[in-house]
């Protein structure tokens, strides 16, 4: 952690708010691991589940609890490298505002909950639809309920933003201090929480562990995350002694069946991981600027939610249909069946996913409307309301009940306390 110097580097972002400038340059950097984040996650969900039906049930697993395939987690598990450029993107989006902290945060509000609806929208009454044509209950609930849970990360990315106008604030005063605190708070929650069996208190660690990587974004985009190697190196050399060493299993993805789960809650573990794919990154940056991704990124940028929400409605239609309906079990991963099917199941999930992606990609911009003053009382007040009707689909998804309803209510009331009113 103590690669982090204050003197700045030739990283092109955007300074702090200290220093009074403006800009409005995007980092192609930061669009680069956003848009390679979220399509390793979408080509894991993908490729990853293990499907059987069988008496009307459907049964998932997972194709990486092979025995040994874990490694592959500590690059393909991504949600380090996301808050990581959320960090940074906040910080040079932040930097840009001229009105205030609570004109900025209502902004950030609305483009995270106004997507939800038209996922609400289809997912509340199709479970009842298909119910009534003859859809198994079983299956059908499973793809309703983690369609929800997949919300997780917008739930924890909410309490990043709101916290991002007080974080910087820490960050121009304290500096490393403040995600080296963070981290300590990290290890003194997995002390306490294996120590004394308390595994409800692991969850602490969705506030200090992606919190801490989200705040070392703030270094990039001040140009101030040097020798990158170094964290590269300290970052996997610390996981590799906690995972050889700790209660912590070697995989960064939850595995079925396993005692310990590094992702839910986040552990120590995750959090070197990521500080070591940090470092990774950042030392590749020269090479994967140099790549021709411009116009790929400026088509994938806009639908980045549009995907990270589609993407296993998707899955689940083509599951339907292959799995279910048509009771073709997916082979045994690694076998030669598996590697000749996969390109065809792939292609039908893309298929399917392209109608999504065409019908609800506008929804990532919310309604324009006149700006006014916001008070703080009412933001705070959106952020419980939206905060709540997230958390509320993480837990429970889509499944028939009353917490869809409410959730959506609560979102509904959220974005409307985030409407701006002009004042005379």
């Amino acid at each position: 952690m103590t690669v982090l110097l204050d003197r700045p580097t030739a990283t092109p972002a955007a300074p702090s708010r200290a220093t009074g400038t403006r800009t409005a340059v995007r980092d192609p950097f930061i669009d680069l691991l956003r848009v390679f984040g979220m399509a390793l996650i979408v080509f894991q969900h993908w490729t990853i589940p293990v499907l059987t039906y069988d008496g009307g049930r459907l049964t998932t697993g997972n194709a990486l609890s092979t025995p040994g395939v874990w490694v592959v987690t500590w690059i393909s598990q991504v949600m380090p490298l996301v808050f990581f450029a959320g960090g940074a993107a906040n910080a040079i989006s932040f930097a840009r505002v001229d009105k205030g902290a609570q004109r900025w945060l209502a902004a950030r509000l609305r483009r995270l909950a106004w997507p939800l609806l038209p996922l609400a929208a289809v997912w509340i009454p199709l479970p009842h639809v298909l119910l009534t044509l003859g859809v198994p209950e079983q299956p059908l609930e499973t793809g309703a309920r983690l369609t929800g849970q997949l919300l997780w990360f917008l739930a924890v990315y909410l309490i990043a933003v709101t916290a991002t106008p007080y974080a910087l604030r820490l960050h121009e005063r304290y500096g490393l201090r403040v995600p080296a605190a963070l981290a300590a708070g990290a290890v003194l929650t997995d002390v306490v929480r294996f120590s004394a069996g308390l595994e409800a208190l692991g969850y602490l660690n969705v506030v200090f562990v992606w919190l801490a990587v989200h705040q070392l974004g703030f270094f990039y985009a001040e140009g101030r995350l040097r020798r990158p190697w170094a964290l590269a190196i300290g970052g996997y050399g610390v996981a590799a002694l906690l995972v050889a060493y700790g209660p912590y299993p070697g995989s960064m993805i939850g595995l079925p069946g396993a005692e310990v789960s590094n992702m839910a809650p986040p552990t120590l573990a995750m959090l070197a991981v990521g500080i070591g794919q940090i470092g990774l990154v950042t030392l590749l940056r020269p090479w994967l600027l140099r790549l021709r991704t411009g116009r790929l990124l400026a088509w994938a940028s806009p639908r980045i939610m549009t995907v990270y929400l589609w993407h296993m409605p998707a899955l689940f239609a083509v599951t339907g249909v292959v799995v279910v309906l048509l009771g073709i079990d997916t082979p045994r991963p690694g076998s030669a069946f598996w590697l000749a099917g996969w390109p065809i199941w792939f292609g039908l999930l893309c298929l399917v996913m392209w109608p999504l992606l065409k019908g609800f990609h506008r929804f990532e911009t919310p309604p324009a409307l006149p700006y006014g003053k916001g008070g703080r009382g009412g933001t705070l007040a959106s952020v419980v309301l939206i905060g709540g009707g997230v958390l509320t689909l993480t837990v429970g998804g889509f499944a028939p009940g009353g917490g869809p309803f409410l959730a959506v209510l609560a979102l509904l009331g959220g974005l409307l306390l985030t409407v701006p009113r002009t004042r005379a």
